[in-house]
């Protein structure tokens, strides 16, 4: 749990962000780029312009289960179906230290759970069969002996 925001904080905020539009993603956790904190950022938006960051995020409320195909900056090029709740409330804190609440649906609302997960350790692989998942390892395992 993050419990001291700091300018250190803040700046680690925006390197999180300018590394998901580097690499063209929409969602990125501090974990994937090997920071221990408890930190999301989050821009689902075409334009990139709602980016948020989310410290110690908590999802609260979840309804509506749907399947979206999803993708990991960790996967790279590889998608596959995961079924999810549609709607969200995540409660967290912005860079800052405030508390806020979001209600997120459908992409955003995936797309914040996803990077949740890799909070607790979980990556979207892990919802997918044995047989799925072995094959995208398998693959990566492949891409980098190339």
């Amino acid at each position: 749990m993050v419990t001291e925001f700091t300018p250190d904080l803040e700046e680690l905020a925006q390197d999180l962000l300018e590394t998901m539009y580097e690499f063209k993603g929409i969602g990125l956790s501090a974990p994937q780029v090997n920071v221990h904190q408890r930190i999301i950022v989050v821009d689902t938006t075409p334009d990139r312009s709602d980016p948020q960051v989310l410290i110690n995020p908590q999802v609260t409320q979840a309804e509506k289960p749907t399947v979206y195909s999803e993708g990991c900056l960790s996967f790279p090029g590889f998608y596959e179906e995961v079924r999810r709740p549609h709607l969200i409330t995540v409660k967290a804190q912005d860079a800052t230290g405030q508390d806020i609440s979001i209600d997120a649906e459908g992409l955003k609302a995936v797309c914040i759970q996803h990077e949740c997960d890799h909070l607790e350790g979980t990556l979207f692989v892990d919802y997918l069969s044995k047989l799925k998942a072995s094959r995208i390892h398998k693959k990566m395992l492949q891409s980098k002996k190339r």
